[in-house]
């Protein structure tokens, strides 16, 4: 779908869809529970869609109600060996990541696919844990197979590379007959999402220690116990609305928890920061998602912005640092692509243009929300990957004033 926006700037009061990160997590540890869960304020986005069906082949039950999810879990138990489940994760990093350790801890491994570049994403630092633990991998046209059992012990993994990896052993780690520890060879970074996971984890009484002598973190065996939980907002969208108001629209956001433990919760101090004059530096090493909508807010202010430590974005669903660049520069603004960020040189006015939306969600959102300070019309190809996270994301740009004709 390719959309065509005239310039306009929006107002109104809008509220952020439920934070996928969270979904994700409540999602997978209510299906590990010995009982019935209730998830409130839950969005099916494709990533949390992609969740909802690999948990489903490991063997939990849900339910949608009109207040959310109610979801039957597996009770940890690890099933006896037989053909091994498929798990088709979408296009969800996050799906993928956190559920192959938990699927070689309930059912010796599974066969994962997925859509896009997800099969492409690295996945080194669990192949690295895989060979040392005598764990089968292997990786043909797009399909990965893992068998085999994990067991407690140490594990040890860089930690730049995503905390991904380490909310994934979190989740499952628990599920073992022994308490194990998870080791970050590196300094932690996206460390506020780990930090998320074991906030979950204490909800269902599962406990995990982070220790700085080790800089790592303890697991203790235990069974998942059942719980009642309402998703918050989600400030990585609400990014893209502070992102519109930086650019003059006129907007309340509500719903948002001030004292949230998502990462991107940052996007308030980086917003402040990015509303002065001069050269502004800004690392992204525990908010990567924040570089599209820091790179619009960017994009028309007075002064230089460098983005640094943003490497992991040449791995998502594009190359954000390259495709943020060519967004900006096709709408008439001027960027320099660097080897782990970017730069934002900001200029007085753009003046609109066409934008190839990657197949990337954020990208496309990212150029919407630019839009609103253009000065002629922005046309978006691929209008439609607003889905994979924000599906009501077109809807409440039009409530909110914002002029789209679908092409």
């Amino acid at each position: 779908m390719d959309v065509q926006i005239t310039p306009r700037r929006l107002s109104g009061v809008v509220t952020p869809p439920p934070s996928k990160s969270l979904a994700h997590r409540y999602v997978i540890a209510a299906s590990l529970a010995a009982g019935t869960s209730s998830v409130k304020n839950v969005a099916f986005s494709e990533d949390i869609e992609a969740t909802l069906r690999c948990m489903g082949a490991l063997g939990a039950r849900w339910e949608v109600s009109e207040q959310g999810l109610r979801i039957t879990g597996i009770g940890g138990e690890r099933r006896p060996f037989g053909d091994l489940p498929r798990f088709d994760c979408g296009e969800s990093g996050s799906t993928l990541r956190f559920l192959l350790p938990i699927a070689l801890a309930v059912d010796q491994g599974g066969t994962f696919t997925g859509r896009g570049r997800l099969m492409e994403r690295p996945q080194q630092p669990y192949f690295d844990l895989f060979d040392q633990r005598g764990i089968f991998h292997a990786q043909e046209e797009g399909v990965l197979t893992v068998r085999g059992s994990l067991s407690p012990g140490e594990y040890r993994l860089r930690g730049d590379v995503s905390s991904q990896f380490f909310t994934g052993l979190l989740l499952a780690l628990p599920l073992l007959e022994g308490p194990s520890v998870i080791i970050s060879t590196t300094k932690l970074e996206s460390a506020p999402y780990a930090a998320m996971t074991m906030g979950v984890l204490a909800r269902c009484g599962i406990r995990v220690r982070w220790s700085q002598a080790l800089n790592g973190f303890g697991v203790e065996p235990g069974i998942y116990s059942p719980f009642e939980e309402t998703v918050e907002a989600d400030w990585s969208q609400a990014a893209f609305w502070y992102a519109a108001l930086s650019l003059g629209s006129n907007l309340r956001l509500r719903g948002l928890n001030g004292q949230s433990s998502q990462g991107d919760a940052a996007v308030v101090a980086h917003y402040k920061k990015l509303s002065l004059t001069g050269e502004v530096k800004i690392s992204l090493a525990d908010c990567p998602d924040l570089l599209p909508p820091l790179a619009v807010m960017a994009a028309v202010r007075r002064g230089t912005t460098r983005f640094t430590h943003a490497a992991r974005l040449r791995l998502k669903e594009s190359d954000r640092l390259a495709t943020v660049a060519r967004m900006l520069k096709a709408l008439g603004g001027a960027a320099a692509e660097e080897e782990d960020g970017l730069t934002v040189y900001g200029v007085s006015t753009l003046p609109g243009g066409v934008v190839d939306g990657a197949n990337d969600h954020r990208i496309v959102m990212a150029a919407a929300v630019a839009a609103t300070r253009c000065q002629g019309a922005v046309v978006i190809r691929g209008a439609e990957a607003v889905r994979k996270s924000y599906p009501n994301f077109w809807r409440d740009y039009e409530d909110l004033g914002g002029a789209v004709h679908v092409l």
